[in-house]
């Protein structure tokens, strides 16, 4: 039976979703999980996500799935998963899904969310879930110019070294941003067909320049031109980034 689970993980104590070895990564912690609840069979039980999150950063709604020798309704699933994965990781749902299902090539899109707090100093209590942002800014700028990232282009400018992706060219359906005066940070959400390597944290460094007028408001179209890495810049902290959801 084949088994798609949406969890969520605190990735602060994650050297990111994929497993690398001598590293705690969500992969490894997950598939060790299920590989108990089939009784360790011989070879062992492979799981797929959706994509890559890398190091610190956090998930609402990563998808991942797997076959199991053994069939589980996908309650009795849920409950097994979560009395043995850690506290920073929670199943929050499981679905049993046909076969031709996969969590990575049978995707529409995916919703990254970024948090950027405001003030001169880093708040403890946020340090590990928020960037920091100390100068003055303005969302009004942010939000006229985050509408240039709608569409289909070639991301070159602001994918990081060391992508194996050979193809640049993804869609962003929407991208926003708005305020949260209640916790003084700046959200920023885009959803699209996918994402280069660290892409969104590339695109919020080069909006929060443009808010502070270290950049022009109409940069981004320049750059999205000129392909190149160099003059994006900055690479916001992972501890903002979320994947929030993903859609098949």
């Amino acid at each position: 039976m084949r088994y798609k689970i949406t969890m969520a993980y605190d990735g602060t104590n994650f050297a990111g979703f994929q497993a690398q070895p001598n590293q705690r990564t969500v992969e490894g912690v997950l598939k060790r999980a299920v590989n108990k609840i089939a009784k360790n069979p011989q070879p062992e039980i492979p799981i797929f996500g959706s994509g890559r999150t890398d190091a610190g950063v956090h998930a609402f709604g990563q998808v991942v799935h797997f076959d199991l020798p053994i069939e589980m309704t996908a309650n009795n699933m849920l409950h097994a998963l979560n009395s043995i994965l850690p506290l920073d990781t929670q199943v929050k749902k499981v679905e049993i899904v046909d076969e031709d299902f996969h969590a990575r090539f049978t995707t529409h899109g995916k919703r990254y969310q970024y948090r950027m707090a405001l003030g001169e100093f880093v708040d403890p209590f946020k340090r590990n879930y928020t960037g920091n942002w100390k100068f003055p800014i303005s969302i009004e700028l942010i939000q006229q110019a985050i509408k240039d990232l709608e569409g289909t282009h070639d991301f070159s400018s602001f994918v990081a070294s060391g992508s194996t992706a050979k193809n640049h060219v993804r869609t962003i359906y929407e991208a926003k941003a708005w305020k949260d005066e209640a916790q003084n940070e700046i959200i920023f959400e885009f959803y699209g067909n996918g994402f280069l390597y660290n892409m969104v944290r590339i695109m919020v460094a080069v909006l929060v320049e443009i808010g502070s007028k270290r950049r022009p408001v109409d940069d981004i179209p320049r750059l999205l031109a000129v392909k190149d890495r160099n003059q994006a810049r900055g690479t916001a902290p992972a501890s903002g980034l979320y994947l929030k959801e993903v859609d098949y």
